[in-house]
């Protein structure tokens, strides 16, 4: 008897990951996978970067949780194409999710995919996007890429949010950040607060700077 293991299924999700990828790549679609615990910013950030970037740049967006359509209904209120994907008792998305998604989102420039909130599950699953990034919040502590580093590790940027609690705050932004890049010195790093806007801009110019890499055929970095 044929006994099925994990590496069964990353296979086949990777397939279909390939197959999003070359489909993004023809159509020079940008796709960002945000990850983040629960509560770190996740829709927020997509919330200020439509605000920001949306006259510029056609952004969709699919939205992963466990249940409701609370975040799709908030990104919808942008008049930005959202798709929601709930996933029940699933701890993250997979590709075939993102393929059946995708085939509802209209012609556009850049999708956003915001991942099932946690900072394990997701780390392992290949969606076709052309970076991951991590959020985490500065409440969260200042130690978590100690203690997730796959997802450190395996982003190409993260984004710390809330940095306008630091004043109530035992964890601190700088600690954050060292921790980060000791865990991956090729991170693009961003310390902003959704909340008041604060550091934003880089943010911005980041995505900009993916998206004119992406349109001009290079590797996005």
């Amino acid at each position: 008897m044929r006994i099925p293991v994990l590496v069964d299924i990353l296979e086949a999700n990777n397939l279909i990951a390939q197959e999003i990828r070359e489909r993004l790549e023809k159509e020079g679609i940008l796709s960002l996978n945000l990850m983040a615990s629960p509560g770190a910013g996740k829709t927020s950030l997509i919330e200020r970067t439509v605000e920001a970037l949306g006259e510029e740049i056609r952004i969709g967006v699919i939205e992963g949780d466990l249940a409701t359509s609370l975040d799709a209904e908030r990104i919808a209120k942008y008049g930005v194409p959202v798709v929601q994907l709930n996933t029940g008792t699933i701890c993250h998305l997979e590709a075939r999710m993102i393929k059946s998604a995708f085939e509802s989102l209209p012609q556009i420039d850049l999708l956003f995919i915001e991942n099932v909130g946690n900072l394990i599950c997701p780390t392992g699953f290949d969606l076709g996007e052309d970076a991951k990034v991590v959020i985490v919040s500065l409440p969260e502590g200042d130690d978590k890429p100690f203690k997730y580093p796959s997802i450190f590790r395996e982003s190409k940027a993260v984004v710390i949010n809330k940095i306008d609690l630091q004043p109530y705050l035992k964890a601190q932004v700088g600690t954050l950040r060292e921790a980060a890049l000791s865990i991956n010195l090729a991170l693009d790093v961003f310390e902003i607060s959704c909340e008041t806007r604060e550091g934003l801009s880089g943010w911005y110019d980041w995505v900009r700077a993916q998206f004119a890499a992406k349109g001009e055929g290079k590797t996005v970095g």
